[in-house]
């Protein structure tokens, strides 16, 4: 799966992600709203489940590092997961570099996963979380069209913590 526009593309995590992918998992600024700071060998792990080839069967992450196309620079991710076959839900989730947030990077990286999931692969419904801190995620989340649909409590370990989070989805119906 590849997937692009004009600024970005999308492709699956390969061997050479290796140090992108680890330096974000280990960076606590980064990771400050998302989930623990990884160690490295704990990095080093998630990239070999990550990196495994996935298909629209598998129920683990599907991670497609996002690279802006003028500078070949890799700034992030979008993850996809399939949640629930039956009903035909996905989850999603993003990480982007620092100083890369708010340049309408994470939108087009959101329109173009959105888009496949709900009209090439026929999902009925994408969900995602993100702290309640996380004020850029939920931000980027409304403007895609997602709706808050809950809060759970504690839902999320970051740092030690246990951490709020809003649940959001969309319907491939209220497009």
């Amino acid at each position: 799966m590849q997937l692009s526009d004009d600024r970005i593309n999308l492709s699956p995590l390969c061997e050479l992600d290796f140090e992108f992918f680890v330096d974000i998992l280990t960076c606590s600024k980064i990771m400050k709203h998302v989930s623990k700071t990884l160690t490295t060998e704990e990095a080093k792990a998630a990239f070999k489940i990550r990196s495994l080839p996935w298909d629209i069967k598998s129920d683990r992450w599907c991670t497609l590092p996002i690279t802006k196309i003028a500078t070949d620079e890799k700034i992030g991710w979008v993850s996809l997961r399939v949640v629930n076959h039956d009903t035909k839900t996905a989850e999603i989730g993003f990480i982007i570099k620092s100083g890369f947030q708010r340049k309408g990077i994470t939108s087009s990286a959101l329109k173009l996963v959105k888009e496949y999931v709900l009209n090439e692969l026929n999902f009925n419904k994408l969900v995602a979380f993100c702290s309640v801190h996380n004020e850029a995620s939920f931000v980027v989340l409304e403007k895609m069209g997602f709706s808050r649909e809950g809060c759970f409590k504690q839902h999320i370990l970051i740092n030690n913590q246990y951490v709020d989070s809003y649940a959001y989805g969309l319907c491939k119906s209220a497009l």
